[in-house]
């Protein structure tokens, strides 16, 4: 049994962030261990405690991205708000931020600051287009990120339009990016002492998910140009979404063998041996013969479950496309843990995703919940910088601090 609660017990994190992709990155801090001290500029707070409203004013999508935080509500323009917010930084051991380029430095706290009072320190900075290039100033989301990076162009239907992901993946996976450079960032400290600053970018992030279409572009000398190409899976066939009686399957045909052996399921046993379609690249070329034959065997079946069955006994990599609420249901997210339940004083219990990461040393999750406006004003004060119940007093009657009224 490990001494520590998780992987990162003891060490602090001060958080700027705000939205989704930053609290992600210090979420995941929490759900490993770390103190995550939330600041939140007075006296709104973070904008997302304002989305997706389901009760009493409390946001299940702010509870979702900042569960195990302490929320320190205060004016960090006046000159209290800054000494506070500077002392901290003295004794953290992680920065993250997420404001435009060159906010944080503009609040006194950028990592020229920050290093010189605290050589140990490591600052992380999610932004949408990273601290420098011609994007760099331009406010940063999800989807911009991947309309920039290309990534936009290739989801929709051929010759349609390009249509969004459907969920916040350049958002969750910067934070992803985000947490694990910090991870890494703290274990060169270990070994040489020194903290330093780490610049994550949603474009950055998105870029880095194109597995086939940048080296195909760039490898075939410009021959090759990818696009969205609706059902089928670009650069690998057969791969793609096609129709069940009921619901869609996806099946993916792309090794030798597996092809062969769906040609033999379909009823076409001499494709698997012919030539033209010898390659998955060969096959992407052919996709417009190769996808109604395939269609033909789905739709000759009585039933989905059948058309899974023959494929998977065969080793046909297969899966149905499943609804959100099927996909919360299924026996293996829930036996693995991938859903997690909340548990708020507002909201009552409800589901989200859980931390994506396993570590054999902590197997169980930590039951973290998401701070109220300022709840931990009084306790950031007097436990990080020793302020006395007066000194706290007095900062709440001057305006510096701020707290939600529950």
């Amino acid at each position: 049994m490990s001494a520590y609660r998780h992987i990162l017990d003891g060490y602090k994190v001060l958080d700027f962030t705000q939205f989704v992709a930053g609290p992600t990155v210090t979420r995941l801090l929490a759900e490993m261990g770390a103190e995550v001290i939330k600041v939140e500029i007075a006296p709104a707070g973070d904008p997302l405690r304002t989305m997706y409203v389901f009760k009493n004013g409390r946001s299940s999508l702010f509870v979702q991205h900042n569960r195990g935080k302490m929320s320190l509500c205060l004016d960090a323009k006046c000159g209290a708000g800054r000494e506070i917010l500077l002392d901290l930084a003295r004794c953290v051991d992680v920065v993250v931020e997420n404001f435009t380029p060159g906010a944080i430095a503009r609040l006194g706290l950028g990592y020229e600051t920050v290093s010189r009072i605290n050589p140990r320190i490591i600052m992380c900075s999610i932004s949408g287009f990273g601290q420098s290039g011609p994007l760099a100033d331009k406010p940063g989301f999800d989807t911009l990120g991947a309309s920039y990076a290309g990534v936009l162009d290739m989801n929709g239907q051929a010759g349609g339009s390009p249509c969004p992901p459907g969920a916040a993946i350049g958002d969750v996976t910067a934070g992803l990016n985000g947490a694990a450079s910090i991870g890494f960032a703290l274990l060169h400290r270990e070994r040489t002492g020194r903290g330093q600053y780490l610049d994550i970018s949603l474009l950055d992030t998105y870029f880095h998910c194109h597995d086939f279409s940048v080296q195909a572009f760039s490898a075939s000398g410009g021959a090759i140009q990818p696009t969205r190409t609706g059902p089928n899976v670009p650069g690998y066939a057969p791969a793609g979404v096609f129709a069940g009686k009921h619901r869609s399957i996806v099946i993916m045909g792309i090794t030798l063998a597996q092809w062969r052996a769906l040609c033999s399921i379909i009823g076409h046993p001499e494709m698997g041996d012919d030539p033209q379609f010898a390659t998955s690249t060969q096959r992407v070329e052919h996709m417009a013969t190769i996808r109604p034959l395939i269609q033909r065997w789905l739709d000759s079946l009585d039933s989905d479950e059948e058309a899974i069955r023959i494929l998977e006994e065969n080793r046909i990599p297969v899966a149905p496309v499943l609804t959100v609420a099927e996909a919360v249901n299924h026996p293996h997210l829930r036996q693995r843990g991938t859903v997690t339940v909340v548990h708020d004083p507002v909201l009552g219990d409800f589901e989200v995703p859980a931390s994506p990461w396993r570590f054999s040393e902590f197997p169980a999750s930590m039951d973290l919940q998401a701070p109220f406006l300022g709840q931990h004003n009084e306790r950031v004060l007097k436990h990080y910088l020793g302020y006395s119940d007066k000194e706290v007093a007095a900062l709440m009657d001057q305006g510096v601090l701020h707290r939600e009224n529950r």
